[in-house]
């Protein structure tokens, strides 16, 4: 239950209509009907304040639907918190993040996994050393047996965190069916592109890091825009912590958040709380991350299914953005009378709602924009060997991929700048080759999981009916 004085936030991106009666928005997109009860419970600036059961129910199903957002008044105090520092040869960045930490009131545990040269401390952390390397999930699951608090802060060694973002995440705990909370994780300097690769890396690194997770605050859940949150970075509730599956070198954090989920607890993610990253600076210590990243798919797809597919989309909507794809006349008369469909079905889904016409519209044109972004992420990154493969004997194809290779990027370079106005701009040019770089790194850890665990689930695609 959700205490008295708590307050959500309706989305701001969220299409109101008739008075604010139909919301429609979330994710997936829905609309959702207030009814007379539920209007007066909603202020004209969209807040709902939990004061009764009625306002609890309100308040929940606009949070589980992803239309609105908490804003808590207040939560745990940072007393409650101890921090967990994972860490393996990097003496600097505990020594800075320790020095980070010093103006916080909690206890800290460092744990050691198996350094070369053992890590040292100083007074008041406490320092657990394995004599091998056991990987970062038992680290971290040792680093929280030998705490008691209620509330445990995951830090990366490489992190700085900034501000006052433990406070700004303990309020998410105010809900007690919330059983992770996540922070942004931005690049610990943007360093400005000069003439030697070496600060274009850098400058990727900083700006379009996989550890990003973007502007926007979110519900996390599989199978939405924001499906986990790394655990570079993250702050969870002792009795909804599952523990990190020590079996895994790679994707724990990702496993950990959808078991979480399975178990009926919440995540959360807000980005207006901050934590730095040194992010690797040059181009194969980089390039060898997303590598090992792409390696852990296979590993969920084990574990989790379906979950893990590459390509997710319902069989109206692939049918047309393959017709699309084909940049032929015949494709798209195909796509147009299926978007047609498609929108015409959804107009009889919102028939008692107030400009219905244009929420189709909107609706079937976001359901197209987000399936060619899936078939072009398809072709460029996880089934780029066959891409390749491909393009060496069609020429037909060869062009295609290159226009798909190319129009994707900028898409994704305009779309950045929108969703992240704040983000200073990269060249355009630059992104282009550096996403392509990533693609490719990425995909191929994607198979060597694969290969090795001769399981084909990660490249397996999940097309469903409706």
């Amino acid at each position: 239950m959700l205490p008295s004085g708590f307050q959500v936030q309706i989305d701001p991106r969220c299409a109101r209509r008739g008075n604010l009666r139909y919301l429609v928005g979330g994710s997936p997109m829905r609309v959702m009907k207030l009814s007379d009860p539920a209007l007066g419970m909603t202020s004209a600036d969209g807040r709902i304040a939990v004061a009764d059961v009625g306002t609890q129910v309100l308040a929940r199903r606009l949070l589980d639907a992803g239309i609105a957002h908490p804003r808590p008044m207040s939560g745990p105090c940072v007393a409650d918190v101890t921090v967990v520092i994972p860490v393996r040869g990097n003496q600097s960045g505990v020594d800075r993040l320790l020095a980070a930490l010093s103006d916080h009131e909690v206890s800290v545990v460092v744990v050691d996994d198996g350094s070369e040269i053992p890590i040292r401390v100083s007074d008041g952390a406490r320092l657990i050393r394995f004599d091998e390397n056991r990987g970062p999930a038992a680290a971290r699951n040792a680093g929280v047996a030998a705490t008691s608090t209620e509330f445990i802060a995951f830090l990366d060694s490489d992190t700085v965190p900034t501000g006052d973002w433990l406070t700004m995440l303990l309020g998410h705990f105010a809900d007690p069916t919330v059983a992770i909370v996540a922070p942004r994780i931005v690049g610990l300097q943007t360093v400005a592109a000069g003439s030697d690769s070496t600060s274009f890396v850098a400058d990727y690194a900083n700006r379009f890091s996989s550890l990003d997770m973007g502007p926007r605050e979110a519900l996390v859940a599989p199978g939405t825009p924001l499906a986990y949150v790394p655990s570079a970075a993250m702050l969870v509730r002792r009795t909804g912590f599952l523990s990190f599956d020590e079996s895994l070198r790679v994707a724990e954090d990702v496993d950990l958040c959808w078991r979480t989920h399975r178990a009926g607890w919440r995540i959360r993610y807000d980005p207006i709380a901050e934590v730095a990253h040194d992010h690797r600076e040059s181009l194969s210590g980089m390039l060898n991350r997303r590598r090992f990243y792409g390696t852990g798919a296979a590993e969920l797809a084990l574990r989790h299914g379906e979950l893990a597919a590459p390509l997710v989309m319902t069989a109206p909507i692939a049918a047309g953005v393959v017709a699309l794809a084909t940049r032929s006349r015949i494709g798209m008369l195909v796509a147009a009378v299926i978007a047609a469909i498609v929108c015409r079905n959804t107009m009889r889904a919102v028939a008692h709602v107030p400009q219905r016409e244009k929420i189709a519209a909107v609706n079937t044109g976001r359901a197209f924009g987000f399936g060619l972004l899936q078939l072009a992420a398809a072709v460029l990154r996880h089934y780029w060997p066959i891409s390749f493969l491909t393009c060496a004997v069609s020429r037909r194809f060869r062009v295609w991929f290159v226009w798909v290779a190319v129009v994707e990027a900028l898409v994704m370079w305009v779309r950045n700048q929108m969703v992240d106005p704040e983000t200073p701009v990269m060249s355009p040019m630059h992104y282009l080759v550096f996403r392509r770089l990533d693609d490719l790194a990425y995909g191929a850890g994607l198979w060597q999981g694969v290969i090795v665990r001769r399981d084909v689930g990660a490249l397996r695609p999940v097309i469903t009916r409706r």
